[in-house]
């Protein structure tokens, strides 16, 4: 069966600072016409801290869009042009005050293909040393130093809902 769509139109309807709203027109696999609402995002890395086998950092921050308090792994945006593994590298020094030298690709997620382009390249950092701690600006951060089997205990009751993290230690044995 077909299953691809023909973009034929894009309409950008809002620029914001680092996204963009837009409405596309598509010609569906049976020749109709559909709309889809898209937006179009940079793109990030995330990163799993290990300190050691069993244990890992996690950083709390407060998120806008759900009123509340989350528990992720480092994360940040791709800057144009940048290179995922650089992000990764910045992010964990940035949010966690922590370096690696040793930092290993996972794998990409695609956050929420029915409406966004993002796509998370997820990476695993060991053998971490001490560098410096300095989010954005805007960016107020706590990390938490967690085990894996709390950390697995903490998806299955609900208590970190956030996708990229729940994704991540999707690739660790």
């Amino acid at each position: 069966m077909k299953l691809e769509e023909k973009i034929l139109k894009e309409e950008l309807k809002h620029k914001g600072n680092f996204l963009e709203f837009i409405n596309m027109t598509v010609e569906l696999p049976d020749g109709n016409m559909g709309t889809r609402d898209i937006i179009r995002h940079p793109g990030a890395s995330a990163i799993i801290p290990f300190i050691d086998d069993e244990n890992v950092i996690l950083v709390k921050q407060f998120r806008a869009a759900l009123n509340k308090i989350l528990i992720e792994i480092p994360a940040g945006k791709l800057e144009k042009g940048e290179d995922p593994f650089i992000c990764a590298k910045r992010e964990l020094e940035e949010e966690t005050g922590f370096k690696s030298d040793n930092i290993e690709y996972l794998g990409t997620i695609a956050t929420g293909a029915g409406f966004t382009d993002e796509l998370i390249h997820i990476y695993k950092a060991t053998k971490l040393y001490e560098g410096i701690k300095e989010g954005d600006e805007d960016e107020f951060i706590d990390i938490v130093k967690i085990s894996m089997s709390e950390v697995k205990r903490m998806i299955k009751c609900g208590d970190i809902i956030d996708a990229k993290t729940i994704s991540a230690f999707g690739y660790i044995d």
